[in-house]
């Protein structure tokens, strides 16, 4: 608030790198917000944008999670920012400030400890079975049951923080025993069916918004094209008994196996913004992140959404491959899915896509590594440097 006693609009986004963050600049945009962006990376997608007044570069937190807390509070005091949104893995580092702020600054989101819960796949999967929620077992490698149920069934072979897919592997019925790739895997039973995800809007716990999709173009196990899922009902209904023990206000979103007979198995929980967003009309958003009590449920949009630059390239990588008719699936879905980068009213992050993602490019190029891995590794707590 200023001298004038007038609240003040200034929101700080965390990260600026991918689609995301831009949509929620957007969003807060339209409800006359300026946005500041934080971000380990000095050329990101969100600079170029006409949606953000400012990009600060920070402390990457996998190098030194105590300096990337204070730079955040220097841009908070210096900015007079009142709202903070974690965008995606960072949020691992950022939930610490709930403790740290002042009382007009909200850090949108789950404390530090609540976050930190949600995120272990193994401690979500627990305090689901709590709920009588259905999960599939899971078991920290090397333990007893972890084990057993390697011989019993195919399992999944994940690290208890993982993202974008790194470290996943599949483990087919066997009693040869399972490697560990590091410290903190699980092995959890696999369930056949149809992948879900999911993105709810919270306030103090209660569900305001809640949107499901399912991928149609991955880039490993990132889903880089989706479209809305309309039937959803049971989905929605595990969420509602999971999120009833929950008091935040912010973002949280599941994965779900849904198996043949129409069963929703959560496998992990993300309780931090994710691509979900791009199926909230970004008005609407605007308004709910401007009066974060209003409990009316925010317009979702339907379609299919994509991020194009990256659907091209998953559609050449198949044509490398010799995969031509995944080729032809691929460029299908590339000219009729809505890019979430593009805008006419702020067209440069999708005109300069190839140099703002340069820092993310040139490590998968050099090193060989996934662009899961080279855009989060320096922010994601599974790469922390001890």
């Amino acid at each position: 608030m200023d001298r004038h006693g007038v609240i003040k609009k200034v929101a700080l986004l965390t990260l600026g790198r991918f689609p995301k963050a831009l949509t929620l600049a957007r969003a807060l945009k339209t409800s006359g917000w300026r946005v500041i962006v934080a971000d380990p990376f000095k050329w990101h997608l969100c600079r170029a944008s006409n949606a953000v007044a400012k990009s600060i570069v920070v402390t990457p937190p996998t190098e030194d999670a105590d300096a990337f807390i204070n730079d955040l509070l220097t841009i908070i005091d210096q900015e007079n920012i009142s709202l903070v949104l974690p965008i995606s893995e960072e949020s691992h580092y950022v939930s610490a400030l709930t403790q740290r702020v002042a009382g007009d600054v909200l850090v949108m989101g789950p404390d530090e400890d609540t976050y930190r819960e949600l995120h272990h796949k193994l401690r979500f999967i627990e305090r689901a079975e709590k709920l009588a929620l259905p999960v599939p077992e899971t078991y920290m490698l090397g333990s007893v049951r972890a084990t057993r149920l390697a011989t019993l069934r195919e399992t999944i072979i994940k690290p208890t923080g993982g993202c974008s897919g790194v470290g996943v592997r599949r483990h087919a019925v066997s009693d040869r025993p399972i490697v560990a790739t590091g410290d903190g895997d699980i092995v959890q039973a696999a369930v056949q069916g149809q992948l879900m995800s999911s993105f709810s809007i919270l306030v103090h716990g209660n569900l305001v918004s809640t949107a499901v999709y399912e991928g149609a173009v991955f880039s490993g196990s990132v889903a880089i094209c989706f479209r809305r899922v309309q039937d959803t009902s049971a989905i929605e209904e595990w969420i509602g008994r999971f999120t009833s023990e929950l008091s935040y206000t912010g973002f949280i979103a599941f994965d779900f196996i849904v198996d043949k007979s129409g069963v929703p198995w959560a496998i992990e929980c993300n309780p931090r913004l994710t691509s979900g967003v791009h199926f909230l009309e970004p008005r609407a958003l605007g308004r709910w992140l401007s009066d974060r009590e209003d409990t009316a449920t925010i317009a979702q949009l339907d379609g299919v959404y994509q991020w194009a630059y990256s659907t091209l390239t998953e559609a050449y990588s198949q044509l490398f491959k010799g995969q031509a008719r995944e080729f032809i699936r691929h460029l299908k879905q590339l000219f009729s899915a809505k890019d979430v980068v593009f805008s006419w009213r702020d067209p440069l992050p999708f005109l300069l896509m190839t140099p703002l993602s340069w820092p993310i490019l040139w490590p998968a190029i050099r090193e060989g590594i996934s662009l899961g891995e080279a855009s989060q590794r320096d922010i994601a707590p599974h790469w922390h440097r001890e």
